[in-house]
C-alpha cells in the first residue's frame, strides 16, 4: 500500500494492516542499497510474526514502488568517489538522514508510537540514523552487515567493487538477472548454500516489480556523503543495540561491524561464521537466534 511519509510517497507492507495484530510490538525492517521490501526473506518475516511481532517493511525512496527522484539527475559516482577519497563530501540528491526521516514518517503515518528498528547494509546505516534522529520512537536497534561509515575502514576487494559498479551485458531481463547472480556469487555467504534456481527466482521477482538502477546510484552517493559524520555521532545512541556481521562479508568487511559496535555505548556484537553479504535461509536462522531475544529484552 502507498502512504505519505516525510512529504513523499512510500510503498509499505504491513502484516498488521487489517488490524489483526493490533497491540503487538512493531518491527520496522529497513532494506539495503538498491533493494526493495520484497528482498526481506519471507521466512524471516513469518518467524517474526510467529514470535509475536507486527512487521512493517517499506521501499526506501528512489527504489521499488516508492517515489523516485529522477528530477535530480544521474549522479557522477566516479567523481563522488574521488571527492570522498580526498576527504571531501560529495553532493547528494538527499541524505541518509532524509531516508531515516522517511522511516520515522512511515511509523507516524501508521500511528506506531515506538518500534524495534532492524536494518541491513545501507538499511543498517539508516537504522542508526533513526536511532539518532528519533530515539523516543526506537525500542531497540539491530544493525546487520552494516558500517559506522568511519574513514579508514577497509574497502571491499577490487573484484567486488568492479562487479558492484559494472553494468549488465544486455538489456534483457535474463541479462540483468545474470548480472546480479554474478554479483551475489562474489558477496554471498560461502558457508550457507543457496539453490541457484531459488536465487534466480528471488532476483527475478524483484526485477519484475521494479528496476531503477539510477536510484541505486543516488542512494550510493548518499552513503558516501554520510561517511565519517555518522561515525562521530554514534556515541549518542542510547537505544539497546545489537550489531550482527558476517565474518565472510566481502562487500562490507567484518571490521566495519566491529567498529560500529565499538562506537555505540553498550552495543552487543555478534560475528557469524560463514555469513557474507546476503540473507540465505541459514543466515536468517542465525540472525533471528540473536535478534528476537534482543528485542524481547528491550
Amino acid at each position: 500500500m502507498k502512504i505519505r511519509a516525510n512529504g513523499i510517497d512510500i510503498e509499505v507492507e504491513d502484516t498488521g494492516a487489517d488490524g489483526s495484530q493490533a497491540g503487538r510490538p512493531v518491527v520496522l525492517l529497513i532494506m539495503g542499497l538498491g533493494m526493495q521490501l520484497v528482498a526481506w526473506p519471507p521466512a524471516m518475516v513469518d518467524a517474526l510474526v510467529r514470535a509475536g511481532y507486527r512487521v512493517i517493511r517499506h521501499d526506501n525512496r528512489d527504489v521499488g514502488l516508492s517515489q523516485h527522484f529522477d528530477d535530480q539527475g544521474a549522479p557522477n559516482v566516479i567523481w563522488a568517489s574521488i571527492k570522498i577519497k580526498l576527504g571531501l563530501t560529495p553532493e547528494a540528491a538527499y541524505s541518509l538522514h532524509d531516508m531515516a526521516l522517511d522511516a520515522v514518517g512511515v511509523l507516524d503515518a501508521l500511528k506506531v508510537p515506538k518500534a524495534h528498528i532492524v536494518g541491513v547494509s545501507m538499511g543498517g546505516m539508516i537504522a542508526q540514523r533513526v536511532a539518532l534522529a528519533a530515539p523516543d520512537k526506537v525500542l531497540s536497534l539491530t544493525s546487520i552487515m552494516s558500517s559506522s561509515g568511519a574513514r579508514g575502514l577497509p574497502a571491499a576487494e577490487g573484484k567486488v567493487m568492479r562487479a558492484l559498479f559494472s553494468r549488465p551485458e544486455g538489456k534483457s531481463l535474463e541479462a540483468i538477472v545474470d548480472h546480479y547472480v554474478k554479483l551475489y556469487s562474489l558477496i554471498g555467504s560461502p558457508g550457507f548454500s543457496v539453490e541457484p534456481a531459488a536465487q534466480r527466482e528471488r532476483i527475478m521477482v524483484g526485477l519484475k516489480r521494479s528496476y531503477h538502477p539510477v536510484g541505486t546510484l543516488r542512494q550510493m552517493v548518499a552513503i558516501g556523503a554520510d561517511t565519517d559524520k555518522r561515525a562521530r555521532e554514534l556515541n549518542r545512541i542510547t537505544t539497546p543495540t545489537l550489531v550482527l556481521h558476517g565474518r565472510a562479508d566481502a562487500l562490507v568487511p567484518f571490521s566495519h561491524g566491529e567498529d560500529t559496535a565499538r562506537r555505540i555505548p553498550g552495543a552487543k556484537f555478534v560475528g557469524i561464521d560463514g555469513m557474507g553479504h546476503d540473507l540465505p535461509p541459514g543466515v536468517v536462522e542465525h540472525v533471528l537466534r540473536h535478534a528476537i531475544p534482543h528485542m524481547q529484552a528491550a
